[in-house]
């Protein structure tokens, strides 16, 4: 694979990870292995630029943001940091401070570092007004409610040693009691029990009832004071004072004069963190005077002034009851690994993926073989080796099946890739399945109302077998179906018809065409601009569209080439999806805009947004989301949104009304 085509690979893969952790609350990687994958992409668009791309998960933080609450901008950005899993990267760390602070000394503070879910609290006038979640880092979820549960959390300040206005950090989690307590009440009930109290943290934020919130006795420790005055200047005595004034800061942390003291440090509690009502996987560090970590300063991603250190993996063993096999609506067929229960780094663990036939054979996996488990932190665990010695005489090795699991179709395996598919897609109930699910998400057709279950039931009932004959279904199709109800079976229909208005590149990337992410859709829609034209394409016009390369390629020629397909795009098509979408060309008008970076905001008499988006790329600008102080000019229209303009005042950016915007573009 080429360098190019590697960084591509990763930036997929990264991303994939990201939405499965932060939208799914799923770990499909160790955290060691997600940091090695980030290390070298990060390595290789620092020695070949021209090759990265401007979605790459390395000019974010982190991961999406949810449509269940409102969006909120963060006073100030969310960032990581950087992370390490050894004494010699501390110790390069510990170089690279002195290099800076020469001839200073300089004090740490050592935090453990707990695995919940990242909260700001924003106060003013010494009340809570707002929880917001980490989000992408630059917005996230308002969750004020929620987080006003937290018996822990102040809800009122009333001391003249904090400002107007600050900020607090922490990360919320679920006590362990709590979440054993949880899980037991589902096991008596037959529900099935959470998977880890860093997933049931962040799934118990998002909920809807604040008051089930509250009846979890969530937690959170603080760590951080932010704002635009600050009352103290080292890290230490913010502690300090917020947990004199009521704010739940964790006493383990501690003051460390030398990086041999924050050693000592790490190795105190590799074993004490055990004990603790929350789980943890690392250790903190960060220079303590304020004035020598604004000198340090930050990279795009994080602060050159603080560190992650992360523990090892733990490592459990046990035996493999049976494999199973799962299919996706791909077709890709997973192999996985039933085991005998094993606790694991704060979680029973009862199933492990295998991944593909090749890590079968790998790993050289035997019937009843005792296994090495791996999971650091909170994440989806692996098998990492076979203990030979306890292998019984005589057992059968795993042999990868040749016929689907499900439907005892054909199974395949590409020149090139790893994974086996199931070829009969149209008849395979996963994949079928799949594809619907896929096909009514948010990045797609974003049919909100008709959900996973609801799409189980009427696959089950056979109502619906496809994508199109969603948009077959009536009030006729629920009746006898329980749970429905005249206010659902309306919501489901409504979400369904204002489907129909959602542009091309989401419907397309909705289709599932194998290999089409909904980034390659939009670069298809581009090149295409519509479906028909796209299926009349040439392997030759295919290959010759950026980014698409023989797998792509192959891919889509055979998708538009099966039967099919083809029908359910003919009945797409009569319920009037958007199957085309206009691109309108910008040409460039003149160049009094070049180097001006722009921030839209408010509803204005001449354009609409996206034509004044477009008159300001025309003229050379650059329209971006956010106000930051790097930004040159806020255009301000009628009800503009006061967050900004408030924002847009306190960095002192200039502020143009429509008219002046036209005299600045001339």
């Amino acid at each position: 694979m080429d360098i190019q085509s590697r960084m591509h690979e990763l930036v997929k893969q990264i991303n994939q990870f990201n939405d499965a952790y932060y939208q799914n609350n799923e770990s499909l990687i160790s955290d060691q292995a997600f940091d090695e994958l980030m290390l070298e992409l990060q390595q290789l668009e620092l020695q070949n630029p021209l090759f990265a791309l401007p979605d790459s998960p390395t000019q974010r933080v982190g991961g999406t943001i949810t449509k269940t609450f409102q969006s909120v901008t963060h006073q100030f950005p969310m960032l990581s940091l950087g992370n390490t899993y050894n004494e010699v990267d501390l110790r390069e760390f510990d170089e690279r401070i002195r290099k800076v602070l020469v001839d200073e000394s300089f004090e740490y503070i050592c935090e453990l570092k707990f695995d919940g879910v990242a909260l700001s609290f924003w106060y003013e006038n010494g009340q809570l007004i707002k929880g917001v979640t980490r989000g992408d880092g630059t917005r996230g979820d308002d969750i004020t409610a929620n987080v006003k549960t937290i018996r822990s959390i102040p809800l009122q300040i009333n001391n003249k040693q904090f400002p107007n206005s600050f900020e607090v950090r922490g990360e919320g989690f679920m006590p362990i009691t709590s979440f054993e307590k949880i899980n037991e009440e589902k096991i008596a009930k037959g529900d099935a029990p959470l998977a880890n109290p860093r997933n049931a943290a962040s799934g118990t934020f998002k909920m809807q009832d604040s008051a089930e919130v509250a009846r979890r006795y969530m937690d959170c420790y603080i760590y951080s004071f932010l704002g635009n005055e600050i009352p103290f200047q080292t890290h230490e005595d913010g502690l300090l004072l917020l947990s004199q004034h009521g704010f739940p800061v964790s006493q383990t942390w501690k003051k460390c004069q030398h990086i041999e003291d924050v050693l000592a440090y790490i190795t105190e509690w590799d074993e004490k963190r055990n004990n603790l009502p929350l789980n943890t996987d690392g250790i903190v560090i960060k220079i303590n005077d304020l004035g020598q970590q604004e000198r340090l300063g930050y990279t795009a991603k994080s602060p050159r002034w603080a560190i992650a250190y992360k523990y090892p993996s733990e490592i459990a063993h046990t035996k493999i009851e049976s494999l199973s096999y799962q299919v996706g609506r791909t077709g890709n067929i997973t192999p996985v690994a039933n085991l005998q229960p094993v606790y694991l780094a704060g979680t029973v663990i009862k199933r492990a993926s295998v991944h593909n036939a090749n890590e079968i054979q790998r790993l050289d996996l035997h019937e009843n073989d005792i296994v090495f488990i791996e999971k650091g932190g909170e994440i989806i665990p692996k098998i990492t080796g076979v203990d030979l010695t306890k292998r019984k005489s005589g057992a059968q090795a795993f042999i990868f099946p040749s016929k689907c699991p499900e439907c005892d179709g054909e199974l395949i395996r590409l020149e090139g890739e790893a994974n086996h598919y199931c070829i009969n897609e149209t008849a395979c109930p996963p994949q079928i399945k799949g594809k619907i699910e896929h096909f009514i998400q948010r990045k797609a057709l974003n049919i909100e109302n008709l959900g996973v279950e609801t799409i189980d039931l009427l696959f089950e009932k056979g109502i619906v077998k496809n994508i199109a004959e969603i948009y077959q279904l009536n009030e006729l199709s629920f009746w006898g179906l329980e749970g429905f109800q005249q206010k659902s079976i309306s919501n489901i229909l409504q979400s369904i018809e204002k489907s129909k208005s959602i542009p091309f590149r989401q419907v397309l990337f909705g289709l599932g065409i194998r290999h089409v992410g909904a980034t390659i859709a939009e670069k298809l829609v581009l090149a295409f601009h519509s479906l028909d034209k796209l299926a009349e394409a040439t392997y030759d016009e295919l290959i010759a569209v950026p980014e698409i390369g023989d797998r792509i390629a192959l891919s889509i020629l055979d998708y538009f080439s099966n039967p099919s397909q083809v029908e359910i795009i003919r009945q797409l098509r009569e319920a009037h999806i958007q199957l085309s979408e206009e691109i309108v060309e910008i040409v460039l008008e003149g160049e009094s805009l070049v180097g001006k970076t722009f921030v839209i905001s408010g509803v204005f008499e001449n354009f609409e947004r996206e034509e004044l988006k477009a008159k300001i790329i025309a003229n050379g600008g650059k329209v971006v989301s956010s106000i930051s102080s790097k930004l040159d000019y806020l255009v301000a229209g009628n009800n503009m949104g006061p967050a900004k303009l408030e924002k847009a005042n306190q960095l002192n950016i200039k502020i143009l009304s429509e008219e002046a915007f036209l005299k600045l573009l001339s």
